[in-house]
């Protein structure tokens, strides 16, 4: 949570009384509809198990270990925190996308998860903030939010309920900065966009170890759900008047969208009254390790944690949950979702699946959609979900070129599918040119992929050409950055050469130890390793032959890899593959 705010078994009887769900879909363009009172529970809530919850906390906590002791926003840690947390998403079924935000004040990536069933004009978003200051790892602040959403998440996944709305999970980025991650994805979206969300959610510091139960608008009807669980319990829930305008809900607020969430306390201190209702220390803040580096898994009461994280389920089951009986199901993912191939060539792909309901099941795997000479095969071509096969794609001389979508089918006890975008090329020769896109960085990061902030027009390293250049590390403390993009090498070829332009800047003094490295791999093999004993002023061209990879659809990738001590800078520019 910021620390100032911008401005100046459950008894369903119980339920019934108390619950509340979402209102019909506002008109384009309209104000979104708040919260409106319903009868009851469509289906029992899932009970939450807070020791998975921990596993997560536990996992960033050992990222923020291993990278500098925090996860502040822009850093190693924070990067490390949205691939983890991507990952489940993604091997669970949800539609993830990250949402670079341009006006941060550190150039970072929000997070965000849709389930995708459910109407997609009426959506419920449950956020909270991923990053943490850089006095400590933050794990109440705010991996206590950002884990009890995950497995939330997770759970919805798995039991894959009939949907009466849809459900959008956000993690939020630079919020310690002053909610900007949160800001931005808001000032984004079209009117259309805020009409579609009925009410936004959000859970910032929801496990403090001398914590109180408090709601955002308790007495709104957008806080029904949430309340009506906390009543259940007999908390005596209390309007969370210290963290008002301080977290993300504040952003929605802004735009009209109705709003609410669960916070359990940050630095304010617990009152006798609340002490003899919720138990704790009188005259102590709720959490002692505010902003400071003993913000670490120990900081975390398991009992008020795991009361948010049931809460949080007891409120998407009662607004977007409707009747029906889960049944087994998977996903199918190609990646990467597009190659190419000269006539004679061949290139391959990694075909996942996952479970995302009930219980993992064998999925046969196929293609269809193929133009007259290319073949699509699969090793093994069958898996149970949850594991991958190779797909190779094979083109004869006498191929039928251009581009043309395959379609991937896994076929179960239901069927699903993906798409994967192939582009036959050549004679039979060699489909000769430059095949890297965005040589130079001008263009944005598409179609790299790199650690956050690797991608600048920082004026403190000058680029070779242009305004824009990749600079890896430079921190001065450990750190690891990577960039990388995947390229289809055409077969045929007489000459495979790939160049890039390298600066190397350090504050190393020793002529002999290389304490900072950049790696330049192909795949898993290394091209060649720098390190700050190559340190000179200006730029030097570096050359490899990619011969041996002809036909081939491969990954370049660079690896900057700092240690805790005196910045080494490994600056690239301009990097070409050329064939001929």
């Amino acid at each position: 949570m910021r620390r100032r705010t911008p401005t100046a078994g459950l008894a369903l009887a119980l339920f019934a009384a108390v619950t509340a769900t979402l209102a019909a879909p506002a008109p384009a363009g309209a104000a979104p509809a708040p919260i409106s009172a319903a009868p009851a529970l469509a289906a029992a809530a899932p009970d939450i198990s807070v020791t998975n919850v921990q596993a997560h906390l536990t996992q960033l906590n050992t990222i923020a270990s291993s990278n500098g002791g925090n996860r502040r926003a822009g850093s190693a840690g924070y990067t490390a925190s949205v691939a983890y947390v991507k990952g489940k998403l993604q091997a669970a079924g949800y539609t993830v996308s990250e949402q670079v935000c341009t006006t941060c004040t550190y150039r970072s990536n929000n997070l965000i998860a849709e389930w995708p069933q459910g109407p997609a004009d009426q959506v419920v978003m449950f956020g909270a903030h991923l990053d943490s200051v850089s006095a400590g790892p933050g794990i109440n602040d705010n991996g206590s939010g950002s884990a009890t959403l995950l497995e939330n998440a997770l759970v919805l996944a798995s039991q894959n309920p009939s949907m009466t709305k849809r459900i959008r999970f956000a993690w939020w980025t630079d919020e310690e900065q002053g909610l900007n991650g949160s800001e931005f994805y808001v000032n984004s979206l079209t009117a259309t966009q805020k009409s579609a969300i009925k009410g936004y959610y959000n859970f910032d510091m929801v496990g403090s170890t001398n914590g109180g139960y408090f709601i955002n608008r308790l007495t709104s009807t957008t806080a029904a759900p949430l309340k009506a669980y906390w009543d259940s319990l007999n908390l005596q829930p209390e309007e969370n008047v210290e963290g008002q305008g301080r977290s993300d809900d504040y952003s929605f607020q802004q735009a009209g969208i109705p709003t609410s969430g669960y916070a359990a306390g940050a630095s304010a201190r617990k009152t006798s009254a609340q002490a003899s209702k919720w138990g704790g220390t009188a005259n102590s803040a709720y959490d002692s390790c505010y902003h400071r580096s003993c913000d670490t898994t120990a900081n975390v009461s398991a009992t008020v944690l795991n009361r948010s994280a049931d809460g949080v389920a007891y409120a998407i089951w009662q607004l977007a949950v409707g009747g029906g009986t889960p049944t087994n199901d998977f996903s199918v993912a190609v990646s990467p979702s597009s190659g190419s191939v000269v006539r004679g060539g061949s290139t391959t792909a990694t075909v996942s699946t996952a479970t995302t309901s009930g219980s993992a099941q064998t999925v046969s795997l196929s293609a269809t959609g193929a133009p007259s000479g290319v073949t699509v095969s699969f090793s093994p071509s069958s898996v149970t979900s949850g594991g991958s096969a190779t797909m190779t794609v094979s083109a004869s001389a006498t191929a039928t070129t251009g581009t043309f979508t395959i379609t991937v089918t896994g076929a179960g006890s239901v069927t699903r599918t993906t798409g994967y975008t192939l582009t036959v090329t050549g004679t039979g020769g060699c489909a000769g040119g430059q095949l890297i896109g965005n040589t130079s960085f001008e263009s944005g990061s598409t179609p790299w992929t790199a650690s956050s902030g690797v991608i600048t027009n920082s004026s403190s390293q000058a680029a070779r050409t242009g305004s824009y250049k990749a600079w890896l590390d430079g921190y001065g403390s450990t750190h690891t950055d990577t960039l990388s993009q995947s390229v289809s090498i055409p077969a045929g070829c007489a000459s495979y050469t790939l160049s890039f332009w390298l600066h190397v800047d350090t504050a190393e003094t020793t002529t002999s130890t290389a304490y900072d490295k950049l790696t330049v791999q192909v795949g898993t093999t290394t091209l060649a390793t720098y390190s700050n004993l190559n340190a000179a002023g200006g730029y030097a061209q570096r050359s490899f032959n990619l011969a041996a990879y002809a036909g081939q659809t491969v990954t370049l990738k660079w690896t900057g890899v700092e240690d805790s001590s005196l910045q080494t800078s490994f600056v690239v520019d301009d990097v070409t593959l050329q064939v001929g």
